[in-house]
């Protein structure tokens, strides 16, 4: 995600003596560091020693105190260097007035049970302030308030400090605040042995190819920030808002869903093994099932309940329950992607090799026709390179096969692309048709594979009259380009007139409708499962002889089955 380098901002930690707000704060530190980011850590013993000197512990000494750290922190902030602070600071009131005071205020709850800070305390203050021999000690004989509306809560009980770090990251990060990393974590090579052998030791999840796809991609740092399946709080917020918690953007769910038996039998378990078929595929760490029922999904994601949709359909025939955690995806044998099967950092050092500053993406599940050759080709006036990025997962029945489009693909960018700004790699996601909602999963993938502008055109990711025609557009109101870290290309509809004799969009044509030369996909299905060539103005002829042949050598194959004859021996 592109961040502004000079947005300064506060991390504020608050919570009891010994929840881990140091360790997290040096590690964040760390974190932030390594991608370029000064902070400067304003840890609450070292502030008594140096800035609060002399203070007490009475009620006003400590807010005295707190209002030191949030002047510190705030002149850093207003002048873009990152401040974080490690302070018990256990007032609320003088908490939100420091909140007010500073730009980009991120309140960090860190909690922790008196139980599990008693037994921490190496040097026995709990015990002593329990047993009366200290006095105002916050938690025990002097209260801690704790935050009504905390920006980020983190249980250091249940999570590590990295853990706890990556929390934080990921609010950061869906704030615009700091870079989305991208990270590849594909297990490989004496890991991935090692990974294998466990599997055969973990109780066994079969998931279908929908779920797959899903498990490489968060491996493959395509669905970044994702390092697994959301847990319900993200799902809720997804399906509510197409935002993570953090406010990240995401647009759908992805979730690995079950039925309610193995949700049960599951959520037991620390890891399960992935299987699609008969091949492990990665391990789950659960986390958590929850029920994730698919009617209120449809309705906010989808729009729709109806299940004559795909999207709907197929959400309805999966599993009402949801498993939740992060994914350990492994690497696919070798040789079993092709030469455009390229994951994202694959993408990313060829568009690095091929010098491009900037890129932009095109999504599609049909071979690429004139009007999209028209909206890539105006792209490419104003960025150095395209990725043509088919997505190859499942589709719809009625869809061409992926290795019909890409035999299109390859001819069209063949015969009428500059091969050195064109780069063709497939897209292993599977097709929801969610309309606006798809539009934005799509374009988070794209940023995630290196693109810095996306092309979203008529109805994009929709099915027949589900969603409004510009609606894939009006979605990206609700998005700023920093925070989804991608540009948006918004194109109207284009198509063929007859008078202008070229490409053009009701922004440049000026002749009426009855001009405008439009097949539908579903005509255009139908020329090319009757095998009949398909108009010049729609296609390029070296594409509608690839789908022409394939359409006869299927009704052929077709023919030779129904007389029984297998193909092989005709």
């Amino acid at each position: 995600m592109s961040h502004d380098s000079k947005r300064g901002f506060v991390v504020w930690l608050t919570g009891l003596s010994g929840a881990g707000k140091s360790t997290i704060a040096t590690l964040l530190q760390s974190e932030l560091a390594a991608q370029g980011r000064s902070a400067e850590v304003l840890d609450g013993d070292e502030v008594r020693t140096h800035l609060s000197k002399g203070l007490g512990f009475s009620r006003e000494d400590r807010d005295t105190n707190i209002r030191r750290i949030g002047y510190v922190a705030r002149l850093l902030a207003r002048n873009g260097a990152v401040a974080i602070t490690a302070a018990i600071s256990p007032y609320r009131e003088v908490r939100d007035e420091v909140r007010a005071q500073t730009p980009n205020f991120v309140e960090v709850y860190v909690r922790c049970s008196l139980d599990e800070l008693v037994r921490r305390d190496v040097k026995g203050l709990y015990q002593k302030a329990l047993a009366g021999e200290i006095s105002n000690f916050t938690g025990v004989s002097d209260p801690y308030e704790e935050p009504l509306c905390p920006e980020v809560v983190v249980d250091t009980e249940q999570l590590t400090a990295a853990e706890s770090v990556e929390s934080i990251l990921r609010h950061l990060q869906g704030r615009g605040l700091v870079a989305t990393p991208f990270r590849e974590v594909l297990v490989a090579g004496s890991d991935l042995e090692v990974a294998l052998e466990e599997t055969r030791g973990l109780p066994r999840l079969a998931v279908d190819a929908r779920a797959a796809a899903d498990v490489f991609m968060i491996g493959s740092g395509a669905l970044a920030p994702l390092g697994g399946f959301l847990n319900e709080a993200d799902y809720r917020s997804v399906v509510a808002t197409g935002r993570l918690l953090s406010g990240a953007p995401l647009g759908v769910p992805v979730v690995l869903r079950v039925d309610k038996h193995e949700a049960a039998a599951l959520r037991r378990q620390e890891r399960v093994a992935l299987f699609h078929g008969l091949r492990p595929i990665g391990i789950l760490r659960v986390e958590d099932a929850f029920a994730a029922p698919a009617d209120g999904e449809a309705r906010h994601v989808y729009g729709t309940d109806d299940h004559a949709h795909p999207g709907v359909d197929a959400l309805h025939r999966s599993g009402s329950h949801a498993l939740a955690g992060t994914v350990i995806a492994f690497a696919p044998p070798p040789n079993a992607l092709g030469p455009y099967d390229l994951t994202p950092c694959q993408v990313r050092e060829a568009r690095t090799a091929r010098g491009w500053r900037t890129m932009v993406g095109f999504q599609t599940r049909n071979p690429v026709h004139r009007a999209h050759e028209y909206l890539q080709k105006v792209a490419l006036e104003i960025v150095d390179g395209l990725l043509l990025h088919p997505l190859i997962g499942e589709t719809k029945s009625d869809d061409i096969p992926a290795e019909i489009r890409m035999r299109c693909y390859e001819e069209l960018l063949r015969g009428y692309y500059p091969s050195d700004r064109t780069l063709l790699a497939t897209n292993p996601a599977w097709m929801r048709y969610a309309g606006p909602r798809e539009a934005v999963f799509h374009a988070v993938v794209r940023r995630n594979y290196g693109c810095t502008h996306f092309i979203v055109g008529r109805d994009h990711a929709g099915v027949g009259s589900y969603y409004d025609t510009y609606a894939a557009h009006d979605v990206f109101d609700d998005y700023t380009t920093k925070e989804l870290g991608i540009e948006i290309l918004r194109f109207e509809h284009a198509f063929w007139c007859t008078a202008c004799q070229n490409m053009a969009s009701t922004r440049t044509c000026p002749h009426p409708p009855e001009e405008h030369s439009v097949l539908s996909g579903t005509r255009v299905r139908e020329l090319v499962a009757a095998g009949e060539p398909l108009p010049s103005e729609f296609t390029r002829p070296e594409v509608a002889e690839v789908l022409r042949a394939s359409a006869l050598a299927l009704r052929r194959k077709e023919r030779l089955s129904a007389d029984g004859v297998e193909e092989g021996a005709a």
